[in-house]
C-alpha cells in the first residue's frame, strides 16, 4: 500500500524525519518497503507568466515569449502550440536540472533563449507533450513549481502481512504511528449529515452468514459530471489510485482514508429492492472491468429483481454503475465476512481493492462513519440532497476477550517487561482492557481481526516495546551424544550410497497424476486430494516409479544423454489395519521407499571403450551395492510397470521388499521414450538393518579351482541351482559362481549349458587333487539328482 507522507502527517505528525518514521514502522511490523519521493527529480523550475508572444523571425513553428519570473523578465524561444499571453507555465531557468538534461543559455535560429517553458513530459510528470503544462491562475510568478504542485511529498510503500488489514488505510497507519511515538492522533471529524428528504431504497439480507451489515443512503440531484478537486486527485494519485470520476473518486478516497470500501449505484437503474444473497448456478454478470462471470451458490452477490448486479465485497456490475448522466445515487457501505469473500476474486483471475480488504477483515463498526464521510464529500463536490441513512444489521462478528498472562509474555519475549509497560501498550493501542491478578484481559477492537489468542497480544507488547530492544541470545541446550549402534544405518547413508553410484537425488511431489498410478502401480483407487494445487496432481502416490519416469522423460526431452536419478520418499497406501499415530492417519500406511531410474548410456562419454545402453544388469549391480551387506535375491514375477520378461521381485534376507525391471514397452511408447529405462523401487525399512561383521580365519593355504559345465533344462532357474549348491556344499567349498550361459548348436532342443567356477580351500592344510576332484564329483552328483543335470560333453 502507498501512503503519502503528507496525508499521513495530517493525521499524526510526530517530530521524526521521514526516514526515521519509516524505520519505526518497519521495526513495529509494518514493513516499509520503500521510502521515496513521489514526484520526478528536477530543480530550478519556477512559475513563469507569459507576458507577450511574438513570431520567431527565422522559424514558422517557433515563438519568442517574454516571460515574467517575478523578479524580472526573460526571453524564451518556445515551440508549444498552446502558448499564449497571460498563460502561466513551468519555466526552467538557466542552470535548471530536468530529467536527462541541464538548461543552458542557447541560441535557436539566431534568437537567444534564456530558459525553457516545459510540458508535463519534460518535467517527468507524464507522457503528455502536446503543449505546455498550464498552471493555475493563482500561481505566483517565480514560485517554485515543486512546492506549487506538491512534488516534494514522499511516499511510504508498505509491505503488509495478511493479518494487518487494519493498516490498509491512512487512519490505520496513523493509529499505529500514534501508538509507537506518543504523538496525538487527529482523525478526521465525521459529523452527521442530516437528511433533506425521506428518499430510501429497500434492502434485505438473505445471507446473514455472508453479509452481516448493510448501510445505505440515497442522494438525489447530484451532478456526476462535476470535476474532482485537485487536492483529492493528488492524494489519490500519490496513494496509487487514478482519478475516474467525482463519485468514484469519493468512494476510493474514503476507502484509503478510513479503510471503508464503498460502492455507489445509479438509483434509477436499480430494479426493485436490493437483496444480498448467494448466487444461483447459471447466473451471469457483467462487471465494471468489462469481464463477464458466471456465479454459483458459493459466491455472495448483490442482486435486485433483474438478478445479480454485483459481486459482494469484490466489484460492482456494469448494469447499475454511476456515470456522468447519473442524477440519483445509492451509497452502499456493507460488512462482509472474510470467509464469504476469500478466494472468490482469484477464482475469476483478478483482485480488487475491496476484495483485498474484505477477505482480510474490514472494521464492522465504521459503516455509518463511511457513509457520513462520503455523503459530505459528495455534497461538497457534486451537490444533491441526501436522504436518511439506513443501517441494516443482521449478524456481526463476536469479539471475545483475550487473556494474556504477564509471566507468559515475559517468557515468550525473553525480556522482563513490566506490567506497567504492558498496560501502557494496550492504552496506546486504544484497546479496552482490565487487569486481573497476574494477567490482562483485552477486548479486541472491531478493526483488529488478528487478535484472537494470547500469542497475538504478546506480539503487540513485543512490537511496541521494540523488536530492536530485544537482545539476540543464541539458544543454549545441553548436548548429549546419541547412540549410533552398528547394527542400524540411517536413511541418509542410503542416499550417500546412491550418490556414490553416480545417481542424482530428486524430490518430487507426493501428489501425482492419476494416470501414473494406473500405469505404474496398477492402482485404480488411489487416495484423492480434496483440494489439489493443480488439477492433474489429484491423487497421493502409491509408488515412486511414476515420478521418476516423468523426471527421465523431461530430461530426455532436454537432450540429456545419460540420466541417473533416485528418490527417497513416502508412498501412501490404504490399510485398514494401520493404527492412528502422532504423524499418521488411521487406515493409511505411509512407508518410506527408495527408487532409482537409469536411462541412456551405461557410462559417461569417454575416448576409450565401446558405447552401450544401460541394461538390467547394470541397475541390478547398483541395487546390490545399495543392499550390501544384506542378502539380495531376485525372483521372476510380473509388475504392471515393467517388461514381463525383464522384471523381478526383490527379496532382502528372503523377504519381499520391492521390484526391479525394465520399463514396459507400452509405457515407453506412451511416454515417448525411444529406449527402455531401468528402474527399481524397494522399501527402506529392511535396508536399515546392518548385520555386524563376522570375522573369518583366512587360510594360509592355496585355493583349488575347478570349473564345471552342466546341461540343464532351459527353464531351470540359475538361482535355484545356486541355492541347492549353497545348502549342501561340502565344507571346503568357499564359493560357487556362474561364469557362462550357453544356448545353441551342440545342445539338445530345450536345453542350456551352465558353467560354474568352484573355489575350494582348507584352513589347516593344502588340498590334494583327489579331494578337489571328489568334491567336484559330489556337486555334479547333487545337481544331477536335483535337476537331472549332466556334464556337458
Amino acid at each position: 500500500m502507498n501512503v503519502p507522507e503528507s496525508w499521513l502527517r495530517s493525521f499524526c505528525n510526530p517530530p521524526l524525519s521521514g526516514q526515521a518514521l519509516a524505520d519505526r514502522l518497519t521495526m513495529a511490523g509494518l514493513e516499509v518497503e520503500t521510502y521515496a519521493p513521489f514526484g520526478p527529480q528536477f530543480s530550478g523550475v519556477v512559475v513563469g507568466e507569459i507576458v507577450s508572444v511574438a513570431r520567431h523571425p527565422g522559424a514558422d513553428k517557433l515563438t519568442v515569449c517574454a516571460v515574467s519570473t517575478g523578479n524580472g523578465k526573460v526571453e524564451v524561444v518556445c515551440g508549444a502550440p498552446n502558448v499564449r499571453a497571460g498563460m502561466k507555465a513551468p519555466l526552467a531557468v538557466i542552470g535548471a536540472k530536468l530529467p536527462g538534461m541541464e538548461i543552458r543559455k542557447t541560441s535557436l535560429r539566431g534568437v537567444e533563449s534564456e530558459g525553457m517553458l516545459c510540458s508535463a513530459r519534460e518535467l517527468g510528470l507524464s507522457n503528455d507533450h502536446s503543449g505546455l503544462l498550464e498552471l493555475s491562475r493563482e500561481a505566483k510568478p517565480g514560485q517554485d513549481v515543486r512546492a506549487l504542485l506538491g512534488l516534494d511529498d514522499w511516499v511510504l510503500t508498505l509491505k503488509l502481512t495478511p493479518n494487518r488489514a487494519d493498516a490498509l488505510c491512512i487512519l490505520g497507519v496513523a493509529r499505529e504511528l500514534s501508538a509507537l511515538t506518543g504523538a496525538p492522533l487527529e482523525a478526521p471529524k465525521i459529523e452527521k449529515v442530516f437528511a433533506k428528504n425521506q428518499a430510501r431504497h429497500a434492502v434485505r439480507i438473505t445471507a446473514p452468514e455472508g453479509c452481516g451489515r448493510f448501510t445505505g443512503r440515497v442522494i438525489r440531484g447530484v451532478n456526476a459530471a462535476a470535476p474532482t478537486p485537485q487536492w483529492m486527485k493528488e492524494r489519490l494519485e500519490r496513494a496509487g489510485q487514478r482519478s475516474i470520476s467525482a463519485l468514484v473518486d469519493v468512494t476510493n478516497y474514503v476507502m484509503l482514508e478510513l479503510g471503508r470500501p464503498l460502492h455507489v449505484y445509479d438509483l434509477d437503474k436499480l430494479k426493485g429492492p436490493i437483496d444480498v444473497r448467494w448466487g444461483r448456478k447459471g447466473e451471469k454478470l457483467l462487471l465494471l472491468n468489462e469481464q463477464t462471470v458466471e456465479v454459483d451458490d458459493s459466491v455472495l452477490c448483490i442482486t435486485d429483481d433483474s438478478g445479480a448486479i454485483g459481486l459482494a465485497g469484490i466489484m460492482g456490475g456494469e448494469s447499475t454503475k454511476a456515470d456522468e448522466a447519473t442524477r440519483n445515487v445509492l451509497l452502499e457501505s456493507a460488512f462482509f465476512f472474510p470467509a464469504a469473500i476469500a478466494g472468490r476474486a482469484r477464482r475469476y483471475n483478478f483482485v480488487s481493492d475491496a476484495s483485498h480488504r474484505f477477505e482480510r477483515g474490514v472494521d464492522f463498526d465504521n459503516n455509518v462513519d463511511g457513509i457520513e464521510r462520503a455523503t459530505r464529500l459528495i455534497l461538497e463536490i457534486c451537490g444533491g440532497e441526501p436522504g436518511p441513512t439506513e443501517d441494516l444489521v443482521a449478524r456481526l462478528p463476536e469479539r471475545k476477550p483475550v487473556a494474556m498472562r504477564i509471566a507468559r509474555a515475559q517468557k515468550v519475549i525473553g525480556v522482563p517487561i513490566s506490567a506497567d509497560e504492558m498496560e501502557s501498550v494496550f492504552s496506546r493501542l486504544k484497546m479496552p482492557f482490565r487487569k486481573e491478578q497476574e494477567k490482562f484481559v483485552v477486548g479486541p477492537p472491531s478493526y483488529r481481526f488478528d487478535l484472537e489468542i494470547e500469542e497475538d497480544l504478546i506480539e503487540e507488547v513485543a512490537r511496541l516495546h521494540g523488536f530492536e530492544r530485544i537482545a539476540a541470545h543464541p539458544p543454549r541446550a545441553a548436548l548429549t551424544m546419541l547412540k549410533t549402534p552398528e547394527s542400524v544405518r540411517s536413511a541418509h547413508s542410503l542416499r550417500e550410497r546412491m550418490a556414490a553410484a553416480d545417481y542424482r537425488e530428486v524430490i518430487n511431489f507426493s501428489f501425482v497424476e492419476q494416470a501414473w498410478e494406473a500405469d505404474f502401480a496398477g492402482e485404480a483407487d488411489p487416495i484423492r486430494l480434496l483440494n489439489p494445487i493443480a488439477s492433474q496432481l489429484s491423487v497421493m502416490r502409491t509408488s515412486l516409479i511414476g515420478s521418476l519416469v516423468d523426471v527421465v522423460r523431461k530430461n530426455h526431452f532436454r537432450k540429456v544423454p545419460r540420466i541417473r536419478v533416485f528418490e527417497l520418499g513416502r508412498v501412501f497406501l490404504r490399510d485398514a489395519a494401520a493404527p492412528e499415530g502422532p504423524l499418521s492417519v488411521a487406515g493409511l500406511r505411509q512407508p518410506l521407499r527408495i527408487a532409482a531410474a537409469a536411462y541412456g548410456r551405461a557410462f559417461a562419454e569417454q575416448w576409450d571403450g565401446v558405447e552401450r545402453a544401460v541394461d538390467f544388469f547394470d541397475v541390478r549391480a547398483d541395487l546390490e551395492t545399495l543392499v550390501a551387506p544384506l542378502a539380495l535375491r531376485l525372483e521372476k514375477a510380473k509388475h504392471p510397470a515393467f517388461h514381463p520378461g525383464r522384471c523381478a521381485r526383490v527379496l532382502i534376507e528372503g523377504k519381499p521388499a520391492g521390484w526391479v525391471g525394465e520399463l514396459h514397452p507400452k509405457w515407453m511408447q506412451k511416454y515417448e521414450l525411444p529406449q527402455p529405462a531401468i528402474l527399481f523401487e524397494v522399501d527402506v525399512e529392511p535396508l536399515l538393518a546392518s548385520p555386524l561383521p563376522r570375522p573369518q580365519v583366512p587360510s594360509r593355504f592355496p585355493p583349488v579351482v575347478r570349473d564345471i559345465a552342466l546341461v540343464f533344462d532351459a527353464g531351470t532357474p540359475v538361482q535355484a541351482v545356486l541355492d541347492a549348491i549353497q545348502a549342501e556344499k561340502p565344507a571346503i567349498v568357499r564359493s560357487v559362481r556362474l561364469f557362462s550361459l550357453y544356448r545353441g548348436a551342440g545342445l539338445p532342443q530345450g536345453k542350456k549349458s551352465l558353467a560354474f567356477r568352484v573355489v575350494m580351500q582348507h584352513t589347516e592344510r593344502t588340498l590334494t587333487d583327489a579331494e578337489a576332484d571328489a568334491t567336484r564329483d559330489a556337486l555334479v552328483a547333487l545337481l544331477g539328482q536335483r535337476f537331472s543335470a549332466a556334464l556337458r560333453a
